[in-house]
């Protein structure tokens, strides 16, 4: 256990120390304070405009309970930025393919085994750390917009519970983005098919054909467990979501740490 310990804390320095790791953070953390930014304004005129039985229009023609569209607002709001997170876990694992870094983690961590679990212990960490600050802005954005109607608002029970999810969407989609950057052995391969699984659900055409299948996908099954199916057009209930997102990153990550031990480090 010590031995996986080390090798975690060397892989989340390794990550750390990336400047170009940073830079793609620091990217998406910018543009979601614009986004939100943006909205203020919206939202803070939709909030004062609350109507004395409790609902809301945040989009015009469309009164909803307040307190469950705001959380679901704030939900979503996350949701959206998660989207780009596993573009960054791709960069994230390519990076061992650059001047023979995975090698030298190789020589360091000899067991594969283990330094799989090493570096999905890592990225698990790192991922974590940027979608909790994602969720963050969310939520002091929304506080300012609803703070003098119900400062409680975003440390709800409901709201904790959405961003909870969220986080777990993040950690299990950006694990499965590591695992197949890990297979591809290309930080552009494996941002190529991550880009292609998520637009294999925003196109919508795959849930158009064969619903089933696309409940399957790691984006759907997101939207399944993040998305209110009272506003949505959802394919399968939150504890098929889950489980759903929980198979990807096993199966994926297994394939990764089966193919680091056939195959020569480089």
């Amino acid at each position: 256990m010590s031995t996986i310990t080390a090798a975690a804390r060397a892989e989340f320095t390794k990550i750390i120390s990336m400047r170009s790791i940073w830079i793609a953070a620091s990217v998406i953390l910018a543009l979601h304070v614009l986004v939100q930014a943006t909205n203020l304004r919206l939202n803070s005129d939709a909030v004062a405009a609350i109507t004395p039985n409790g609902r809301i229009e945040l989009f015009e023609g469309d009164p909803q309970p307040a307190h469950r569209a705001l959380v679901d607002f704030l939900v979503t709001s996350s949701f959206q930025m998660g989207l780009f997170l596993p573009a960054l876990a791709a960069m994230i694992t390519g990076q061992e393919f650059r001047g023979r870094q995975l090698g030298q983690s190789v020589l360091a961590v000899p067991r594969r085994s283990r330094l799989i679990v090493a570096k999905t212990i890592a990225a698990t960490g790192f991922l974590a750390l940027v979608s909790a600050v994602i969720a963050a802005i969310s939520a002091a954005f929304l506080y300012t917009a609803t703070r003098n109607w119900d400062p409680g608002l975003v440390t709800s029970a409901d709201a904790w519970r959405g961003q909870a999810k969220f986080l777990a969407f993040v950690v299990l989609t950006g694990l499965v983005s590591v695992a197949l950057t890990l297979l591809a052995r290309s930080t552009l391969l494996g941002i190529v098919i991550t880009v292609a699984l998520i637009a294999l659900t925003m196109t919508q055409l795959l849930s158009a054909l064969a619903p089933v299948l696309d409940s399957l996908l790691p984006l759907s099954a997101g939207r399944n467990l993040l998305l209110n199916p009272a506003e949505n057009d959802l394919s399968a209930g939150p504890g098929q979501a889950l489980l759903v997102l929980i198979v990807w990153p096993v199966v994926t990550m297994t394939a990764a740490g089966i193919a680091l031990t056939r195959r020569d480090a480089r």
